[in-house]
């Protein structure tokens, strides 16, 4: 991944940072910050995934944004590129969302989303 290492691949907004930092800070095992993922599923074909981490794992990409602190999968790197987590509480619903430039469409739920991989080449001008 040494291609996407001189971008930076997601940024957090505040809302987003304060929450990972709380959910870092009040977790019942010894986190160290948030793994973000993809994986397939889902109606419209793959879905985030997110978990605490514990340990690291060899070949995450490390952000650090706003004093939080993200593990992005190795295998999501290029799904992610660009992409801006937000975290934003409605009436009816609060979670992290996801602004991704490389987002193709998403199901009416909100919940699954078609990712293409970003264009290093168009990144690089």
């Amino acid at each position: 991944m040494a291609a996407a290492g001189k971008f930076q691949v997601m940024s957090l907004t505040d809302a987003a940072a304060d929450r990972v930092r709380d959910l870092v800070e009040n977790s019942d095992k010894e986190a160290v910050g948030l793994r973000i993922g993809i994986k397939k599923g889902g109606c419209a074909g793959m879905e985030y995934t997110m978990e605490l981490v514990e340990d690291t794992q060899p070949g995450d990409d490390v952000i650090e944004d706003k004093g939080a602190r993200l593990f992005v999968d190795p295998s999501a790197v290029l799904f992610l590129l660009g992409t801006e987590m937000d975290f934003e509480v409605t009436k009816f619903r609060s979670g992290f969302v996801f602004k991704n430039p490389n987002e193709v469409s998403a199901c009416g739920c909100g919940e699954s989303v078609t990712l293409q991989a970003a264009d290093l080449s168009a990144l690089a001008r």
